[in-house]
């Protein structure tokens, strides 16, 4: 019949499927039939076979979070990544600007002048992105035309009252006999930081982490900030080394817990004195960029030695570098970009060390490495650098087999910068080694 063979055609949606035969009439066909569904059923049917439903957004959250650990992947802001992302939407901008501003550069007075613009305390926008930036990194040069002033700089502190970390470069005024490159780089004058910029200065946030290249015969610019900052616990100073602070001026009063020296020439003990007076019990990571002098290593490991937890020089291979490094009984890390390392050195090492870290050619002796890791109790990580050919020496292998034995994390690494920037990590206080660089640890800055 007509009636049921519209169930023989109709769509099998949801629909039962089931056919009649009858005893003695014939099937007639008719081109008429019944729909025995509700309109109002169908029609919700038909929706859904020809209408696609609009796509549900992501909270806002979690794209935040896509995008903070998206910009953050290596431990340093992606900022094109973020820029990017600021341009997307109106939901978007805010939270991606203010990842963009958690870290800024400060190059010439323009970019200082639109950098005041846009955190201006005048406004809720400005207020907000200011009180994001958590490091600064500034440079003031003597030889560019529209060279960034000492007042703007100040100016630009003040108005980011959760600045943590200032990385500062100076460079003096050349005369048109200098060389561009050289010593005489560091003999080019540059003025002291006038009054109202340090009263300025004084007045802003109470910054946690210095970093000041002074390239300039300038010899009072380091200790006019260091009177600016008591505060700080952690501080790196390169370029010209500072002279011998005069005998009537007060010990620098802060506690320091790290120090990083990257000098032309090593600084004299007297400074060292000065500077660390009262950080005989904070003291735990010293860092030479370059190779100190035998009498300042020893005067060092002999000073602070018992209280420190981190220790990165370039080399150890004469046998008063081993001697001062095995006085430091307290070691969680021991950092040496040399390849070249005394064998003695690793029959003496602490048995605290949690993280080695060291270059490798086909030359280094590493069968004593391989002892120590076999013999550690509490060693966690090993990172090595590899430079001529140091992935193809012999005992390598061996060394992974140690470390895969003793459940040792092993890291190599072929570029020299990531692995001086990298094992560095963020200047906060950290409970495990090696340190890093991390979204984690801008968000600890900004408490």
């Amino acid at each position: 019949m007509g009636f049921f063979s519209f169930f023989e055609h109709a769509p099998q949606h949801g629909l039962s499927k089931f056919t009649t035969t009858p005893s003695k009439i014939p099937a007639v066909g008719h081109d008429v039939s019944f729909d025995l569904t509700t309109t109002r059923t169908l029609s919700v049917r038909c929706d859904h076979l020809t209408s696609h439903p609009s796509p549900i957004p992501l909270p806002l959250e979690i794209v935040i979070n896509i995008i903070e650990e998206a910009s953050y992947s290596d431990g340093t802001p992606d900022q094109d990544l973020l820029r990017q992302c600021a341009l997307v939407c109106r939901a978007w901008s805010l939270p991606a600007q203010k990842l963009l501003f958690s870290s800024v550069t400060l190059r010439s007075q323009l970019s200082c002048n639109s950098f005041s613009k846009a955190v201006t305390r005048s406004t809720p926008k400005g207020r907000v992105l200011g009180d994001t930036v958590v490091r600064m990194r500034a440079v003031i040069d003597h030889n560019q035309p529209f060279k960034l002033s000492q007042r703007s700089l100040a100016e630009a502190v003040t108005q980011c009252p959760n600045l943590y970390e200032l990385n500062l470069s100076l460079y003096g005024r050349a005369s048109p006999r200098d060389n561009d490159v050289g010593v005489s780089r560091m003999r080019r004058p540059a003025p002291s930081f006038d009054e109202g910029t340090l009263t300025l200065l004084r007045s802003g946030p109470t910054i946690s982490a210095l970093q000041f290249s002074n390239w300039s015969e300038n010899s009072q610019s380091l200790t006019q900030l260091l009177d600016v900052w008591p505060s700080l616990r952690s501080l790196a100073i390169s370029g010209t080394p500072p002279e011998p602070p005069s005998p009537f001026l007060a010990p620098f009063p802060g506690s320091l817990d790290e120090l990083r020296m990257n000098f032309q020439s090593p600084p004299s003990l007297e400074f060292v004195n000065w500077l660390l007076h009262n950080s005989a019990e904070s003291l735990r990571a010293v860092e030479f960029e370059r190779e100190p002098s035998t009498q300042l290593l020893q005067a060092f490991t002999d000073a602070y030695g018992a209280n420190l937890h981190s220790l990165t020089i370039p080399s150890c291979h004469l046998p008063e570098h081993t001697r001062a490094v095995q006085t430091c009984q307290q070691l969680r890390e021991l950092r040496i970009e040399s390849p070249t390392v005394s064998p003695r050195l690793w029959r003496g090492l602490p048995k605290t060390l949690e993280h080695i870290a060291l270059g490798i050619d086909l030359n280094t002796a590493l069968q004593p490495l391989i002892d120590a890791v076999r013999a550690s109790r509490y060693l966690g990580s090993v990172t090595v650098h590899f430079s001529n050919d140091g992935e193809k020496h012999s005992l390598f292998p061996v060394l992974k087999m140690a470390c895969a034995y003793q459940g040792v994390e092993l890291s190599a690494m072929y570029d020299i910068k990531l692995f001086r920037s990298q094992l560095r990590g963020d200047p906060v206080p950290t409970l495990a080694f090696p340190r890093t660089r991390s979204l984690k640890n801008i968000y600890i800055m900004r408490s």
